[in-house]
């Protein structure tokens, strides 16, 4: 088929294509709301046309793996931050796995994470940001979090550290930053490593800087109830080289060579050197410098996800723009207490967090059933406490893992938080009737 003739065929594919959206999917963004009838969502997709022409474009040249697109979207992803480096990945799961098994890299010689050291992090989040510590035979050092921003209590910091601490990670909980300055001067004064686990926070900002950049190694989920979606996916993002290396290294297969996919020899050393104890010259595509996995996304995925890039600004305001609105119609609510941020943070909110107050007469799941019953949808803070689940009752408290002090705020939390959605899609008539109703229950 002549070059002419194939590209006229796909202008006409994707001209079809945009009238689909038109069609199918238009219409269901637009549907009428019918309180106490129609289901709010605490997250959904937002998208266009965009999204739909890219991924077919994508499709038609069906290179699935990671091609034009993944590097667009590294690209314009580290340009939004700030940073110099942002690598692609699966999900937010995988880039947490990713951004820790960085660190135990012995490329970074003294600095290398090894079995036994310890992380500190705290209980009350997703099982993620503690599962690759887990994983790798390190030991987490579980600190209590603040009932107002649900975040790490910094003056527990230092009571936690030991000889053997060798890093923080951390999440910015439901959108809301951690007091990161606090945690990074702590940091800095043990020589310690900082993973932002910012899965919940693309678009937030502590003191006029993006968080996820703040750390060595930030991370971001691209699940569709994230601040932007491609169905599943992630990233790992950074400014120093050697961690760039080390974790493009281990995202592919763990390999010391650095050429593409279906690219050979621009590393220009292809069958020339000797690497371990492998005969000279063996192929530099096949040699592998740490334990890897396969840990790319697809180029279809990362073809939505430019066009979602293109969104982000706009999220991220209609974020905060639906959080103020809710803020101000439930702050004299004397039964429950709403999320607090810290004056120098901008939080790019991924949830409304509702926590009651000892003079609430009901219980969290009281007001949890009231509202999905008027079918608002809700969610507990993710694991409450990590502690208390299942997956800990095979681990030793003092071998396996650490508590340092008590977890007072994490357990009532646990037991009284719950949140609901504010998600760009989310139409003012929404954020209205969840208003209503939970004054309608907590005030009758």
């Amino acid at each position: 088929m002549d070059e002419l003739k194939k590209e006229k065929l796909r202008r006409e594919i994707l001209e079809k294509v945009a009238e689909y959206y038109d069609i199918v999917h238009a219409p269901a963004q637009k549907q009428e709301f019918v309180p106490g009838k129609s289901r709010v969502n605490y997250a959904g997709r937002v998208f266009d046309e965009k999204e739909l022409l890219n991924l077919i474009d994508s499709s038609l040249e069906f290179w699935l793996t990671y091609g034009r697109y993944s590097k667009e979207f590294e690209t314009r992803l580290a340009q939004y931050l700030g940073v110099r480096f942002a690598l692609l990945v699966n999900s937010g799961s995988s880039a947490n796995l990713l951004a820790f098994a960085t660190l135990t890299s012995p490329l970074l010689k003294e600095r290398q994470l090894k079995r036994g050291d310890e992380v500190i992090t705290v209980a009350c989040g997703f099982p993620t940001t503690v599962s690759p510590i887990v994983q790798y035979g390190a030991v987490p050092v579980f600190v209590d979090v603040e009932k107002s921003t649900a975040n790490i209590d910094v003056t527990r910091l230092e009571s936690a550290y030991s000889a053997r601490t060798k890093a923080v990670m951390l999440a910015h909980t439901l959108g809301n930053p951690f007091n990161i300055k606090a945690v990074k001067e702590f940091c800095s004064r043990h020589n310690l490593w900082l993973i932002e686990d910012n899965c919940d926070a693309l678009g937030s900002k502590y003191d006029g800087r993006f968080t996820g950049t703040w750390g060595d190694i930030g991370t971001s989920s691209f699940y569709p109830p994230h601040h932007m979606t491609m169905g599943e996916g992630g990233a790992v993002y950074t400014d120093d080289p050697l961690l760039k290396k080390i974790a493009l290294s281990i995202r592919d297969w763990g390999r010391d060579c650095w050429c593409e996919s279906g690219v050979d020899n621009t590393c220009g050393c292809r069958f020339t050197r000797q690497f371990g104890k492998l005969p000279v010259g063996y192929d530099h595509k096949y040699v592998y410098s740490h334990f890897g996995y396969n840990l790319k996304a697809s180029d279809m995925q990362a073809a939505i996800g430019c066009a979602q890039l293109d969104k982000i600004v706009s999220f991220v305001e209609k974020r905060r723009s639906n959080f103020a609105y809710l803020y101000d119609k439930l702050k004299d609510l004397k039964q429950i207490s709403l999320f607090e941020k810290y004056p120098e943070s901008e939080p790019s909110w991924f949830g409304f967090l509702i926590t009651l107050t000892e003079k609430a007469r009901f219980s969290r799941n009281d007001l949890a059933k009231y509202l999905e019953d008027n079918n608002i949808q809700t969610r507990n803070l993710f694991a409450g406490n990590i502690l208390k689940h299942p997956c800990f009752e095979t681990l030793t408290e003092g071998v396996d893992y650490r508590v340092a002090g008590t977890l007072e705020n994490t357990d009532y939390i646990m037991n009284n938080s719950l949140w609901i959605g504010l998600y760009p899609g989310m139409a003012e008539e929404k954020l209205q009737y969840m208003a209503e109703k939970i004054r309608e229950f907590c005030l009758k």
